[in-house]
């Protein structure tokens, strides 16, 4: 069967954008999917990145018109300036972590509910009211939320480490193998691959 590493941030306004289309492509090949939240800041300081905010005012500018882009093509709304952001990503990542391992909900619809309420609907992601109502509306238990803060932390310092050492240095992020694909401009290429004609 097709496995998908996915390597992300909820913080992240790409993996925003990216919407569930992964899913879609999953879904589409017979693919699985490894949800793998991970801290961005700290990746881009192990790969030889920087933070938006520390990034020369060019490649800020440029950024900001890439979002603006990507979001009309997506057809998403987006705040290119969000009253909670950055935020603290660790407890929304512990939060897809715990549902994960608890299953019976739509993970992908999960994701796409903590990043859109980051970047479209200005609400903070590390506030627990954020996570239950996303948990919620994604079918999962609003308790995961106080579940396994513990594992939730171990699984989330792991993913860092491993998608170092797999050579992921952004995010959104897509692994099938020893392909990589960065971006969610990507998701074309790898839905080629998946087919077998990439």
């Amino acid at each position: 069967m097709l496995h998908i590493d996915y390597y992300f941030a909820t913080i992240s306004p790409f993996t925003y954008i990216a919407g569930t289309r992964l899913e879609e492509i999953a879904a589409k090949h017979g693919a699985s999917i490894h949800y793998k939240p991970l801290d961005v800041a700290s990746l881009f300081g192990r790969t030889g990145g920087l933070p938006p905010k520390q990034r020369h005012e060019s490649r800020q500018a440029y950024r900001l018109q890439e979002m603006r882009r990507q979001a009309a093509k997506a057809g998403v709304p987006i705040n290119l300036s969000p009253m909670f952001w950055p935020t603290n990503p660790a407890p929304s990542s512990y939060a897809i972590i715990a549902a994960q391992s608890a299953g019976g909900g739509d993970l992908g619809a999960l994701v796409h509910g903590l990043t859109r309420a980051c970047w479209a609907d200005e609400k903070n992601i590390a506030e627990d009211e954020v996570i239950r109502a996303a948990l919620v509306a994604a079918g999962f238990d609003a308790g995961l939320v106080d579940q396994g803060m513990l594992a939730g932390a171990e699984t989330y310092a792991a993913n860092l480490e491993e998608a170092v050492s797999r050579g992921v240095f952004g995010a959104p992020f897509y692994i099938v193998g020893e392909e990589r694909f960065w971006g969610q401009d990507r998701l074309d290429d790898l839905d080629l691959h998946l087919s077998g004609t990439l």
